[in-house]
């Protein structure tokens, strides 16, 4: 293999070299720890990732999708589980379990005008409470529960989706990135008319 074609490979917005097994391993191990109780993180630190939470939520609401996804490291991942509390997706359905080119390919989608489940696009607000942050095992690394609400209007209807998010922050080079976004709806197990827009 030449070195364009290693590059090539690699290139996380082309290839899901990431998501293998051990990654998944690793993923639903992380998901049984996650309701640990662990120490919180001091203030400064708060501040910064909770910002970040802040900045997902308007970017999302403004439909600034570009920008949304420069919010994610490029081994990411973006996760609605059916279940409660996730499971192992290698087992269970999920609702969305998009790797990092499977993001990029879901925003152009959103933005090349032909996607009709979002002609007209759903108009959204959001709102994230309960937010706790805590210390990973590996320096650099933040884990965050929050709880949120989203409202959506579409077509002339509003509707509401509710549940908790798990967010997993890298530090890169000086900046807080998102490696995992867990999304928990409360009412995963039910059937929805339409997700096609991003929680």
């Amino acid at each position: 293999m030449s070195v364009n074609q290693e590059e090539e490979y690699t290139n996380s917005s082309r290839f899901s070299y990431y998501v293998n097994d051990k990654f998944y391993t690793e993923l639903v191990e992380e998901i049984k720890r996650w309701e640990d109780e662990q120490e919180l993180v001091n203030q400064s630190i708060r501040l910064e990732c909770e910002a970040l939470l802040f900045r997902e939520a308007r970017l999302l609401d403004e439909a600034k999708f570009d920008a949304w996804l420069e919010l994610f490291t490029s081994n990411c991942l973006y996760w609605i589980p059916s279940i409660s509390g996730g499971g192992d997706p290698r087992r269970e359905v999920s609702i969305a379990f998009d790797d990092k080119r499977r993001l990029e390919d879901r925003v152009f989608w959103l933005q090349c005008g032909f996607a009709y489940a979002q002609t007209p696009r759903s108009r959204t607000s959001r709102m994230i409470s309960n937010i706790e942050l805590f210390p990973c095992a590996k320096e650099g690394e933040i884990k965050i529960r929050s709880n949120f609400v989203i409202h959506e209007f579409r077509l002339g209807q509003m509707k509401t989706f509710a549940g908790s998010y798990r967010h997993k922050l890298h530090q890169q080079d000086g900046k807080w990135k998102i490696a995992l976004k867990q999304v928990n709806l409360i009412d995963s197990d039910q059937g929805h008319e339409n997700l096609t827009f991003l929680l």
